[in-house]
């Protein structure tokens, strides 16, 4: 007999040739298992069953499923453990349609399914989606007595957590007699992937409740739990346990406290932590640490963590550029925007959709929905993520019929709306007028695309109906709605109100805002503008002197631009700024140009009882013509001027930009708290319906 690598073991010693390759998969050590299968054939004793089973073992471990397949067709004879090992070799090798197939004829064959084999197949189905197959293969799990195996009900709760079926993942979970750490790990990580962090946080507690191992798994899921609810209390005990069972040198570990610590804004731990682990930072724990910037607005300390990390030679990914890119979006910093555009070109992200529809958001919340477009037209598959921000960009500029066609193309496609998709879309009717349509769109919600309104869409069609002046119409509808309207709703009915200067329903509407949000200026001081238009000025006394004495700060209207990566913020009669002298000279030159081609100042609008004169010239020096004034003084000719605003851009101010664009043959973009203006050649795109 032959000596196997002069260890003086026999060819034909069955056990310890099994041993070996079982310890040749341990180890992978495949060539060393290629050689002994090579040896068995060359010397004449091909492999019987029992030792095939385990070179199938040994291959599929190794990753060489080619291998696997070869040996496994060749096989006289097969049986459980052969079928077991070729599924659970497609399964672990990420061949998922490929093991439900072999599944499918090993029961075709009358072979008996293993529990192994069962559990392998969960997880292909789990990989795929494949809810329904999955449900089948639970079916056969009970019927064969597996319905205990901690490791099988562990995969049911994983699948059907997985594939959204969270109530059934939870009755899986309930039926295993004995629960272990990856059963909770599995129920815990559902929760927290089906958006239900609270159970995930509630079912961590009674895991430690029942004495249940903590590993680091569950500790990472649970965290993760955390950082969505910026439970920062529950994540700093959770801490606590990691720092107990000497956790908190575990890369993963770091990376899911860093998040937990940035989302819920306590940088300084974040970056503790960060600190600890800083000979193994990675790509997670610098994303983090961007996000938790971006959450809290520092876009400049997010930006500063971008070029540190390239300046380490750490390649972003595309979450990294997605924060980033939010962010920009979020403050409308066009031109960081434009530079990040170009390094998710560089670093090949453009087909990205996460990336590529947070472009096309960016450059909408910039004024540029010309430039949202284009990214819109060159995204190869659009899902229902880019149909929704194409449809939000129209909205937020005004181009209500440009909505509707994106929504069209959208259904059109078989892409099933959602609710942010009607949010959206209501918003686009409600800016551009079309009261019918955005009526039709919200009956159709429930009945024709199974989406059932919630109170923001409610909102929606308060504010779509006072825009229009259909008080009596909007006042009913809030009358018949299954629950009260929220802030946002009752703001918009107060703000309808005010425009169409109806007296009573707007005092009705601002008693539940002030119920609503007792400490918030807003509806005292939009009920004292309404007192004011009527001339009414003890009631305006009396409205302020509760804004006073309730020390409510009524917010402060500013404007601003960004030029050459600068922001510039002007507030009203603001001469702070260093070119104030050119800025205001700027300003009255304009203001002598616009007077003479029918510029009338809207006197009416200032709401304070003081002389016209004083008036005008308080409405001249309005913070958004500041801003215009200084970006035609800094912008090139040809560039537009980008203005960002934080209170609605105001009648007098919204006519005389419309004069500006035209003496100055320049396009002016103003981005107010609601939606943008588009001021060229004397017109803005809201057509004066805003």
């Amino acid at each position: 007999m032959y000596n196997l690598f002069g260890s003086g073991h026999k060819l034909s010693d069955t056990k310890t040739v099994a041993h070996l390759i079982q310890t040749y998969a341990r180890t992978k050590e495949l060539n060393k298992g290629k050689q002994l299968h090579a040896m068995l054939i060359r010397g004449g004793c091909l492999p019987n069953t029992f030792l095939s089973n385990h070179f199938l073992n040994l291959y599929s471990k190794c990753g060489e499923l080619d291998y696997t397949i070869k040996l496994f067709d060749k096989m006289s004879q097969r049986n459980m453990v052969s079928w077991t090992s070729i599924i659970t070799g497609f399964a672990h090798n990420s061949r998922f349609q490929e093991a439900l197939s072999s599944f499918c004829q090993m029961r075709i064959e009358g072979e008996i399914a293993t529990q192994f084999a069962l559990s392998s197949v969960l997880q292909a189905c789990t990989s795929l989606g494949a809810i329904q197959f999955g449900t089948q293969v639970h079916c056969l799990v009970v019927k064969c007595g597996f319905g205990c195996e901690l490791f099988v009900g562990s995969n049911l709760t994983d699948m059907y957590s997985k594939c959204g079926e969270l109530s059934d993942a939870c009755k899986a979970f309930e039926e295993m007699p004995c629960k272990d750490a990856v059963l909770w790990t599995s129920m815990i990580d559902g929760f927290v992937k089906n958006g239900d962090f609270k159970k995930a946080l509630t079912a961590y507690m009674k895991m430690v409740t029942d004495d249940v191992f903590i590993d680091q798994h569950v500790l990472c899921s649970t965290l993760s739990a955390c950082s969505a609810l910026k439970a920062s209390s529950f994540g700093k005990s959770l801490h606590a346990t990691i720092l107990k069972l000497g956790f908190e040198y575990e890369t993963f570990i770091g990376n899911a406290l860093t998040d937990m610590y940035s989302k819920s804004g306590d940088m300084v731990s974040a970056s503790n932590v960060f600190q600890i682990h800083s000979d193994c930072i990675s790509i997670v724990s610098l994303t983090a640490i961007i996000d938790g910037y971006v959450e809290m607005d520092q876009i400049e300390k997010a930006l500063s963590t971008f070029v540190d990390l390239r300046r380490r030679g750490i390649e972003p990914n595309e979450f990294t550029f997605t924060s980033l890119i939010k962010a920009c979006a979020n403050q409308a910093k066009l031109e960081h925007g434009s530079q990040l555009h170009g390094q998710v070109v560089k670093f090949n992200f453009k087909r990205d959709p996460f990336v590529s529809s947070t472009l096309v958001d960016m450059y909408g919340k910039c004024g540029l929905f010309d430039h949202s477009i284009q990214l819109f037209d060159e995204i190869e598959n659009p899902d229902e993520i880019a149909w929704n921000t194409l449809v939000g960009v129209f909205s937020q500029h005004g181009l209500g019929r440009n909505a509707i066609e994106t929504f069209n193309g959208m259904i059109h496609r078989g892409l099933k709306p959602n609710a942010v998709t009607f949010v959206n879309l209501l918003k686009g009717c409600s800016h551009a007028g079309m009261v019918e349509d955005g009526l039709n769109y919200f009956s159709s919600m429930e009945k024709i695309y199974g989406v059932v309104p919630k109170e923001e869409h409610y909102s929606c069609v308060i504010d779509l109906l006072g825009r229009a002046g259909k008080l009596k119409e909007a006042e009913d509808f809030i009358n018949n709605m299954p629950f009260e309207p929220n802030v946002f709703g009752w703001c918009s009915f107060l703000g309808a109100c005010k425009i169409h200067g109806d007296m009573e329903r707007a005092k009705f509407a601002a008693d539940k805002l002030m119920k609503l949000e007792p400490e918030n200026s807003g509806a005292h001081v939009l009920l004292s503008n309404i007192y004011a238009k009527e001339k009414q000025w003890e009631d305006v006394q009396s409205l302020r002197k509760m804004i006073k004495d309730g020390n409510m700060n009524k917010l402060p209207g500013y404007s601003w631009v960004d030029i050459r990566n600068k922001t510039h913020v002007f507030g009203v009669e603001d001469w702070s700024h260093p070119q104030k002298k050119e800025i205001y000279e700027k300003l009255d030159n304009l203001l002598d140009q616009i007077k003479r081609i029918g510029y009338v100042p809207q006197t009416e609008s200032v709401l304070i009882d003081m002389d016209d004169n004083l008036k005008e010239k308080l409405l001249h020096y309005h913070s958004e013509r500041i801003a215009v004034a200084f970006s035609l003084l800094t912008c090139p000719t040809g560039m537009p001027i980008i203005v960002k605003k934080n209170l609605r851009v105001c009648s007098d101010c919204h006519s005389a930009l419309k004069f500006i664009s035209k003496v100055t043959e320049r396009n002016i973009i103003v981005r107010d708290i609601s939606r943008f203006h588009h001021f060229s050649n004397g017109s803005c795109s809201c057509g004066d319906y805003w």
